[in-house]
């Protein structure tokens, strides 16, 4: 494989310490590193111009790996480098080190309308203070609750207070850590603002070229509005063909995601290709020519880039768009050419320019996906040999899914916790429709100036898409169609990928070390696993959840659970914040209750406010339980106080003797300043969930 030809891979070679250097940087991204860095660089870059200087002289041909080690540690240097460098929290000039009222900011995106809020990112400009202005800069994330700013589009520029916040982190265990997904765009503060207070006072101040390409995008979404009906197809049509995905509905997104076709839904390499298929079909006279295949290529090229600029220059399509144009370039000029080195090169151009790249799931997911298929397909395929043309056929294409699904399952395990059992099925399914939806969406948005024909060019890919949305859904809700709960942590997934490359390596060379190698990472794996699942089915504890104005406590017994809250299990809230829990726990069977239920379990009894859980004990203290009057003092292990019953801890402690006080964000603020401040004083344990992270409690 990739260790018997190196010599074809140089740039391959050379990514692997820059990505390290990445990675590390990720962690570490603080400016106080840079100094140290950059010694270290010009230090390491001397030594190997006076190696290479005094290469005859000191004989370092019989040593070439201490020039290579050198290169590698240059490299590894230079991606930490970029990426301290690109953090703009390390810029003097960022507006969080600049003491101002108001911000001149410019939107940077397309604003997204849903659910009544305007959401984007602006970069700052100025930041004013005292009528003094002074340059800013750095990255913001707004949210505007105001019909009126459906209006705003990328460049606009808006003056706003300076009241941001940082963005939260998540309260509670296995929750999407959101503040650490804005940070991966350089955006680390928030702020949501309503009418009146902000003021427009430019329009068109970005990129014209952007903003031109989001205006044209937004046309050609319209277009799909005029002729197409069905609400869902709309959606899909605009999101497979443009990119642009603010109308998906959830169950639409549920659907593709349960039977692995997620990736359609992203406007991506596997639809740059299908272009480039067309384009080499339609201008494949042009070789006949003495000068044809550089025409070709040119014009390619600037399709593809065109192509690129209707999706609003999606970072996927633009992903795709270097690495396909690479591939143009290289058919162009040279005889043969090897496909992971232009990935390598495409890759390194990419997080040249933004080193962040290497932390979007999209960017990981796609590169690992055509890595697989360069290096994975081949051998798949020569699993099987069929006689039949047409069988072999299919098996290739069924080759093409396993390599990709094999390749990318650790890394979609690890973030999205599910495996498409029907994955093969259901990407063999859409083959067809996709290609028929991309060619008669484009052509439809060519020709929507004549009427006969694109009407029927927008039935034929609205009826598409309604067929094969509903292939899909037949999928997702047949037996087994997915597995969920997989919780993989960064040691799994790593063992995972050890295990997979080890055994096609064996597969590859048979070498017996190999898979020796692969099944020892297999036997860590499944150690890991089954020790995690093991200390699942055999702890309890209590959570107290941080679910900002609602209630939610999870009492855990083996892989059962009891969820008390206010919120339903279909409520939003509950699937964002509940059940990750619930799913990491190793949960199968989890009733929810409201508080005002009696509980009556073996493990745990409910009457009232009063809970018994195993051996530890919980009292709710809400305004139902305010005004009573208990003979003599209850001991508990937990005073849980919710819904905001406006007592003292004097008062409580009359009728109360707990170990911890634990105040839920559903109580108002001054009560909770007001109880926190008492606790102090007298000396109390106590936790505050509201802004804090949740409460575990081990039972056992």
């Amino acid at each position: 494989m990739l260790a018997n030809h190196k010599g074809e891979i140089p740039v391959v070679l050379l990514l692997v310490p820059f990505l390290l250097g990445l990675a590390l940087g990720m962690q570490f991204m603080s400016a106080v590193y840079l100094p140290a860095l950059a010694i270290a660089i010009v230090g390491v870059a001397a030594a190997f111009i006076v190696l290479n200087l005094n290469y005859r002289r000191w004989a370092i041909y019989k040593a070439r790996w201490i020039g290579g080690l050198l290169m590698a540690m240059i490299l590894f240097s230079a991606g930490w480098i970029s990426v301290i460098s690109y953090n703009e929290l390390n810029n003097r000039r960022h507006f969080s080190k600049i003491q101002s009222q108001f911000l001149a900011v410019s939107i940077n995106n397309e604003p997204q309308f849903k659910n009544g809020l305007v959401r984007f990112s602006a970069t700052v400009r100025q930041s004013i203070n005292q009528r003094q202005t002074a340059e800013a800069n750095g990255t913001l994330l707004l949210t505007l609750k105001d019909s009126d700013a459906i209006s705003l589009q990328y460049g606009d520029e808006l003056l706003i207070p300076a009241s941001y916040t940082p963005v939260d982190p998540p309260f509670n265990p296995a929750e999407f850590n959101y503040k650490k997904y804005l940070a991966h765009q350089n955006i680390y503060y928030q702020e949501f603002l309503f009418p009146g207070q902000y003021k427009l006072l430019k329009h068109d101040t970005g990129n014209p070229f952007i903003a031109y390409a989001l205006k044209l995008r937004q046309q050609m979404v319209v277009l799909f509005k005029q002729k197409m009906h069905d609400p869902d197809a709309i959606a899909v049509a605009s999101t497979l063909i443009l990119g642009y995905k603010t109308d998906l509905s959830n169950d639409v997104l549920q659907a593709y995601s349960k039977t692995g076709t997620i990736h359609v839904l992203s406007v991506s390499g596997a639809h740059v290709a299908i272009i480039y298929l067309l384009m080499q079909w339609m201008l494949g006279f042009l070789n006949r020519y003495k000068y044809g295949r550089h025409l070709k290529m040119m014009v390619m090229i600037l399709l593809i880039s065109y192509y690129a600029m209707l999706t609003g220059f999606s970072p996927a399509v633009c992903r795709a768009a270097v690495m396909i144009g690479m591939v143009i370039i290289g058919n162009t000029f040279v005889r043969h050419i090897n496909m992971l080195n232009i990935l390598a090169i495409s890759a390194l151009l990419l997080l040249l320019y933004n080193p962040f790249f290497i932390t979007d799931v999209g960017f990981q997911l796609s590169y690992l996906s055509v890595a697989g298929l360069i290096v994975l397909q081949p051998m798949v395929y020569q699993w099987f040999q069929f006689k039949n043309k047409w069988i072999d056929k299919l098996w290739a294409l069924c080759s093409v899914s396993v390599a990709a699904q094999v390749i990318t399952f650790p890394l979609s395990a690890y973030y999205f916790h599910q495996f498409p059992v029907y994955f093969l099925f259901s990407n063999l399914l859409i083959i067809i429709p996709t290609m028929v939806i991309m060619y008669s969406g484009i052509a439809y948005l060519l020709l929507a100036w004549e009427p006969w024909l694109s009407t029927a060019l927008a039935w034929v890919l609205e009826q598409s898409i309604l067929l094969m949305n509903k292939a899909l859904g037949i999928i997702e809700h047949a037996p087994f169609a997915s597995i969920n709960k997989i919780w993989f942590s960064t040691a799994e997934y790593l063992l995972c990928y050890a295990f997979i490359i080890g055994l096609f390596y064996f597969l590859y060379d048979k070498k017996p070390w190999l898979l020796k190698f692969s099944m020892g990472c297999l036997f860590l794996l499944c150690v890991s696993i089954s020790v995690k699942r093991y200390r699942a089915d055999n702890s309890s504890s209590v959570a107290f959840l941080n679910l900002r104005k609602n209630t939610g406590i999870v009492f855990k017994n083996g892989n059962k659970a009891v969820v008390l809250t206010n919120l339903t299990d279909t409520d939003k809230n509950y699937k964002y914040t509940i059940q990750p829990y619930l799913d990491s726990c190793k949960i199968s069977k989890a009733d929810v209750y409201n508080l005002d239920q009696g509980i009556s379990k073996n493990y745990l009894k409910k009457q009232g406010g009063l809970i018994q859980f195993n051996h530890q004990k919980i009292m709710l203290f809400d305004k139902q339980t305010l005004h009573w009057q208990l003979p003599q003092k209850l001991k508990t292990d937990y005073l849980y106080i919710t819904g905001n019953p406006y007592a003292d801890l004097t008062q409580i402690n009359k009728n109360y003797d707990y170990q911890t006080l634990v105040i839920d964000g559903s109580n108002s603020g001054k009560l909770i300043d007001q109880l926190e401040q008492q606790a102090r004083e007298k000396h109390i344990n106590y936790s505050i969930l509201k802004r804090n992270i949740s409460l575990i409690a081990v039972s056992n």
